[in-house]
């Protein structure tokens, strides 16, 4: 069996520091970016809205282009 190894207080320290500023960074981050993303959806949803009403229009041109035609 193989003997625990004895991790230095200082190695601990620094350790655990890592992890609490790797925290408190992505919680910066994240709230730094999130008011960015939902403009972003809000934008994409307009656009969205934009091309189904283009599509729409399109196919109701392209059906009375057809029934001109017959």
């Amino acid at each position: 069996m193989i003997a625990p190894v004895e991790v230095s207080p200082l190695i601990k320290l620094c350790r655990y520091s890592a992890l609490v500023l790797g925290i408190i960074y992505g919680a910066r981050r994240y709230a730094y970016l999130k008011p960015i993303a939902v403009q972003d959806r809000i934008i994409e949803a307009e656009e969205k809205a934009k091309r189904e009403e283009l599509k729409r229009i399109a196919k109701a041109l392209e059906e009375a282009q057809e029934s001109i035609l017959k």
